[in-house]
């Protein structure tokens, strides 16, 4: 359950992961952080107070070696990335209170140093030499079972490399019980159940100790490790730590119950009652409810609530791919047809935990199909109707939807999206129907007093269609609800493209 302020108000927080700020947002980013959105709103309805975090993963080598190639220092390289996902906040029509943090700001870094002291006054961080096969593009180990044809099969344009260098290391091995425990505890931890049953048993088979540092003469750019200059933190580590220092942690930690700077108890929670909850692609499931989650034991912090992870969009089939050319940018596409096009797509066409295909083409086709000739025509149909002959405006205000206990409420509950999507579409296509069966042109031409009944019959189902929509499109249901509560047609919602 959230967290429950004494005044009644639950408190919801929810993260996204902090995409690598190594290449421009793509479709894959775009998916998660509008599925994280629609969440966000929809708990905004609901009367919650909402923390929806995201922002940009911005340490590592990755980062280090595309800005000496560009001829940049790495700061400014990182601010030229984070600029770009910051303004997916206005292009994908975010959340208005949307936090956004860098690992680069100054608060995460004494945060990240503090974390690392607490996981060593715990002696869960030791030195040891080491040598590991390694993906720069993953920033992970890779065992040999993980290695296909000499690549890492994420990242098959990049080399495995060799690493042999005394480095600081996470006893990730010490909590394997605990993190059962959490599992057995927490029954719905992971969401879908398929990929909390791939972490139990990724878990069950044995854990061994990450490295949680990197030599600062090979890789300057990291946070410095507190007392020791010759290491950086590894950027995982580094990076996890974001989901609490944007509540201000450590210091929000020790203000009293109750101040207006308690962030991170108010929304992180307590050991007794978590309450953060975290969206992921399928590839960071480890990191996201297995690694993170033993270094919040570790810190003595409460564990995450609840770990939401998504699937991969592939393109025409194919995994997206710079070197394949294929990468989607969701930015072009929101310019060129707007913001809740892009929503409706990635929330009713993309699958919210499987892996979904997406290409320019099929989303014209839905777009053309679904928003021009669906609900843009709907709308356009009935408002000229009401406009035309109704003398006054229906009077909509208690008709609305309400987002508590429907079917909606209950799929939004599941993180599926995609179904109260297609709720609200079939409530569309009730109302198409209306039209052809009950003919209200034909009615209103006898001059019969159904005919208008059935006019503002339409207009407060399309009033509802419109609150129904609120999350999930914004711009969309504003729109609807300001047209239905003044009796005016609007202009046209979704031009159809050819």
């Amino acid at each position: 359950m959230k967290e429950q302020a004494s005044n009644g108000v639950k408190n919801f927080y929810l993260t996204t992961t902090l995409p690598y700020v190594n290449a421009d947002p793509h479709i894959g980013f775009a998916l998660e952080i509008v599925h994280a959105d629609i969440s966000a709103r929809y708990h905004k309805l609901l009367g919650d107070e909402v923390f929806f975090n995201t922002g940009t993963d911005e340490h590592g080598i990755k980062i280090y070696r595309n800005a000496l190639e560009e001829g940049k220092e790495p700061q400014e390289y990182v601010n030229e990335y984070a600029e770009k996902f910051q303004n997916l906040k206005d292009k994908l029509n975010l959340y208005p209170n949307l936090h956004f943090i860098r690992t680069t700001d100054s608060h995460h870094k004494k945060a990240a140093q503090e974390f690392w002291r607490l996981c060593l006054k715990n002696s869960d961080i030791y030195k040891k030499n080491y040598q590991l096969k390694y993906c720069v593009g993953c920033e992970l180990e890779k065992t040999d079972s993980e290695i296909v044809d000499g690549r890492c099969p994420i990242h098959t344009n990049l080399e495995i490399e060799l690493i042999n260098e005394e480095n600081y290391f996470f006893r990730w091995s010490k909590y394997q019980k605990e993190l059962l425990d959490l599992y057995k505890k927490q029954p719905d931890f992971v969401v879908p159940d398929f990929r909390f049953n791939e972490i139990k048993k990724f878990v069950e088979a044995g854990l061994e100790d990450f490295s949680v540092s990197r030599l600062a003469k090979k890789m300057p750019w990291g946070i410095p490790v507190p007392g020791d200059r010759d290491h950086v933190m590894y950027v995982w580590f580094d990076a996890l730590i974001n989901y609490i220092s944007t509540l201000g942690w450590p210091a929000s930690a020790e203000a009293k119950a109750g101040e207006p700077e308690n962030l991170f108890t108010k929304f992180w929670g307590t050991k007794e009652h978590p309450n953060g909850i975290q969206m992921a692609g399928k590839d960071q499931i480890r990191q996201q409810a297995a690694m993170w989650q033993a270094m919040l034991m570790s810190a003595g912090l409460p564990p995450s609530k609840q770990i939401v992870i998504h699937g991969f969009i592939n393109v025409g089939g194919q995994k997206m791919s710079k070197s394949l050319g294929n990468v989607i940018d969701p930015i072009a596409i929101a310019d060129e047809y707007g913001a809740d096009a892009l929503r409706y797509f990635l929330t009713r066409h993309i699958h919210p935990f499987e892996d979904s295909d997406f290409t320019v083409a099929k989303f014209k086709e839905a777009y053309n199909a679904n928003l021009a000739n669906g609900i843009g025509n709907l709308l356009s149909r009935v408002m000229k109707m009401a406009e035309d002959h109704l003398d006054r405006p229906v009077g909509v205000e208690s008709h609305g939807y309400r987002f508590q206990g429907g079917y909606i409420d209950e799929m939004l509950g599941k993180y599926r999206v995609d179904l109260a999507m297609e709720y609200i579409w079939s409530k569309m296509g009730d109302l198409d129907r209306e039209i052809t069966e009950k003919k209200p042109f034909s009615l209103i031409k006898e001059k019969t007093e159904e005919g208008i009944e059935v006019i503002k019959n339409l207009v407060l189902n399309l009033y509802r269609i419109g609150c129904m929509l609120e999350p999930f499109m914004p711009d969309t249901s504003k729109t609807i609800i300001e047209a239905t509560k003044t009796n005016k047609k609007p202009a046209n919602l979704f031009p159809r493209k050819d």
